[in-house]
This record gives structure tokens, sequence and C-alpha cells, in this order.
């Protein structure tokens, strides 16, 4: 599968084409910016685009109109299809998300039984009582996500509702090309539902991928041959920043351990688990990190750990963002991108992370660990790569056996030696290629 061997880069299109929030009906092709960013993001070393929704919606893109024209406030289709054509012509592939759990009031066929009420042909398409009334006054009740009713409920126990989608996404692949979904809150999400689209995917299109949206709870409930290919590693999100924050490495390893270690009971052994320090819904990482000299070392930790790296864009140069100022603050519109030392760091990483069959598929085993240092080891089959972190402002000399004499930094080109203790700087990591 190409996806456990990429480089994700994401991408809000709302937010980064600088579409106005409300869906005014003016179609301005607004999509074609992201192919000024083509040359960045291969210098970044991404080679794959997660695009947050891109269809026809109310407002923020999740409370999806049609699926099956692209958002006019980007463009038309033929606009993004343009787009697709030029990130394959670069060698990246192209992700959308799949908003399937709800979608708008400005849904179609939610219109329709607005209208009609019982006699419209789409009333079995949610669920409805029409004995009931909504937020709105509809003069009937329906469900909504969680409580939202702008998010209207779908019902995904509907053959109608499953071939519709189903037409949708082929669509999506006959004209776009697209490689792959990313489905919108997965764990809510009907579980035949999602065995079906899989089915039906791996008819479409081979090495098309699945990425569920999943939070808490068991991945491999969700993750397997029949459903999803991967999943949002939300377990390991938080860990990742407060292990640093408390400084306390302990938490993250010990996540990491329990995910991807040898043991009988760890469960995501062989998974491919997308990985991230931000995205579009939560505060952007150079926020939370309370020592910025951290930065650099957080990243190193993302592309060393088992998984799939995701960068959100505009974070790799440490754009800042914090939650508490609402949704539009974290999804904003740069004009050009930038680069800088984290920049050029990230690239680095993702270009070491792309051509290791060590870090891409390779084993989990914890070498050294304190509150303030760690040393985990990848490895698959010959390859043996260890990740050192030192997150104190101190250095730290490491006593382990290395199995060898020295090791070569691929972050710098060094030769690393073992020889009389480990020394690893202050805030610095290495990802260190072990002698043969």
């Amino acid at each position: 599968m190409w996806a456990y061997e990429s480089v994700f880069y994401q991408i809000y299109p709302l937010g980064f084409c600088g579409a106005p929030f409300e869906n005014d009906g003016l179609i301005k092709n607004r999509i074609s910016k992201v192919k000024n960013w083509i040359p960045h993001i291969k210098k970044l070393g991404a080679n794959a685009i997660y695009f947050s929704p891109v269809f026809e919606s109310d407002t923020h893109g999740y409370n999806t109109r049609d699926f099956r024209v692209i958002d006019c406030r980007l463009g038309d289709n033929n606009d993004f299809k343009e787009v697709c054509d030029e990130l394959h012509k670069n060698g990246i592939k192209v992700v959308l998300d799949g908003v399937f759990n709800h979608v708008g009031r400005g849904f179609w066929a939610f219109q329709d039984v607005l209208k009609n009420r019982e006699n419209s042909p789409y009333r079995y398409w949610f669920n409805i009582d029409f004995g009931g009334n909504s937020n709105y006054n509809d003069g009937l009740w329906y469900e909504g996500w969680e409580g939202h009713y702008d998010l209207v409920k779908l019902n995904l126990r509907n053959n109608d509702v499953v071939n519709h989608i189903f037409e949708c996404v082929k669509g999506w692949i006959d004209e776009f090309d697209i490689d792959g979904l990313r489905l919108d809150v997965a764990y809510l999400l009907d579980r035949d539902f999602i065995k079906r689209l899989r089915s039906f995917c791996d008819e479409q299109k081979a090495d098309f991928v699945l990425i569920g949206e999943l939070l808490h709870g068991n991945y491999a409930e969700f993750v397997n041959n029949e459903m999803l290919h991967s999943a949002t590693n939300y377990q390991c999100y938080k860990g990742l920043y407060s292990s640093f924050n408390s400084m306390n490495m302990f938490e993250i390893c010990h996540s990491l351990q329990n995910q991807f270690g040898s043991e009988s009971w760890c469960q995501y052994r062989g998974m491919h688990l997308l990985s991230f320090v931000d995205n579009h819904d939560v505060s952007r990482i150079a926020s939370i990190l309370t020592n910025e000299r951290h930065l650099p070392l957080i990243y190193a930790m993302l592309f060393g750990m088992p998984g799939i790296p995701c960068i959100y864009y505009g974070s790799e140069w440490g754009t800042k963002a914090d939650k508490s100022e609402g949704d539009s603050a974290l999804r904003i519109s740069f004009k050009n991108p930038e680069w800088n030392d984290l920049t050029e760091f990230i690239s680095r990483c993702a270009d070491i992370h792309k051509n290791s069959k060590a870090l891409c598929s390779g084993d989990y085993k914890q070498i050294v660990l304190t509150n303030k240092q760690c040393i985990f080891q990848r490895q698959f089959e010959n390859e043996r790569i260890l990740i050192a972190v030192n997150a104190d402002s101190e250095s730290y000399t490491a006593h382990f056996d290395a199995g060898c004499g020295q090791a070569e930094n691929l972050l710098t080109g060094d030769i690393f030696d073992f020889g009389g203790g480990s020394e690893l700087a202050p805030y610095t990591a290495y990802i260190l290629k072990m002698e043969q």
C-alpha cells in the first residue's frame, strides 16, 4: 500500500484558499492556489495531500449540500480536476474527506423532505419523526450529529443512501482520479457500511486507501482487512506534546510501547496509523509547546514513531494558532508558503522516513527512557535505526549496548560513535542508521 510509505500534507481548502465562511453561491476558482504550492510541498518531502472537504456545503465543508460538485467558493469540478492532474504529474497522491455520517440542512435530498414531508422519496434517507419538531421549527424532528442540528444524520442502513454515496465516490475516482478517502467521524459510521465501502473501493481502484477519523477505543475494530487501512492516531496525539511540556517522555513512549511493542497484548503491531502533531481541529503545535526549542524534537518523534506522518499546512514553519480563538483561526489563508530552519528540518525528516523501510514498516523497541530523554529502535529485516531525543537543556550520556560501534546520523550525515558512552547534545534529536 503506497500510503504506508508516504508523508501526508493536510490542506483545509476553504481556509487555505481564503473562501468566505458562508456559501455565497458565486463560483470563483480559488482552488488553483494549490498548484502554486506544489514546489513547496515537494521540497518539504510530502508526496500525498489530504484535502479536508471540497464539496458543496452550507458553510465549513462538513455540512454538505451536494457530493457531486466542488464547492462554488473553490471553483468548479474542472478547476479541481486540473489541480488533481497537476498533483499527480508531480507524484503527489490525492485523498479527499469523505463526510458520510451527516450532511448539511442545505443537502438537496433533505430540502426535498422539508418541502414534501411524508411524500418525499427521500424521507427514509434520514432519521425523521414527522410528529416532532426541530430546533429550526421545521415541523418535524430529525437526528443531528451529536446534537448539532445543522448536521443532519444520514441513514447508512438505507440502500438508496449507500448507492448514492458509492456513485459519488466512483465519480470522484473517474473524474479526479483520487487515491483514497479520509472518513470523517469514522467511529460513528455503521460498520457494515464501512465494509461495503471498502469492498466497493477495492473494486474501483487498486491500492485505494481508506483512513478513518478515530479518537478513542480499540482501533483494531476498524482497521483490518475488511474495513479501514489506517486511522488517525489520536491516542498518541496528546502524549506527543504533553511529554515535552511536562518533561515526562514516559508518557509518549509508554503509549508507543502499548500500541506497537512486541508483547502479545499490543494491539496495533503492523498497523500504519496516521500520526500528527496538529490538524484543522486542534491548536497549532507551536502554540501548545511551552519551549520552542522542543518544536523540531517533536517532529523528529513524529517521523520516527510507527505510522504515517501528516503535516498540517503552515505548521511546517511554526505558525501559531489556538483553538480558543475559534476554528477559523486554525484554518487561515497564507499568501505564500514560508521556509525556515524548522521547515528544513522537517524536510530532512520526511526524506529519511520515505526512504527507510525500518521507519515505514519496522517494529518498535524501547532502548533508553528517562523523563527528559528517550531512545527507541525501529527495525525492518537488516535495517536498524535508532531515534534519540534529548529534550533537556543539558547534555546527556546514554549508557546502553548499541550492538555496533558507530552509526550515521541521517539528519546531519555525521558519524555517531558509541564508544565510551553516547552523548546527546541539549535540545537535539538524532536519527541513527546503525552499522550492519
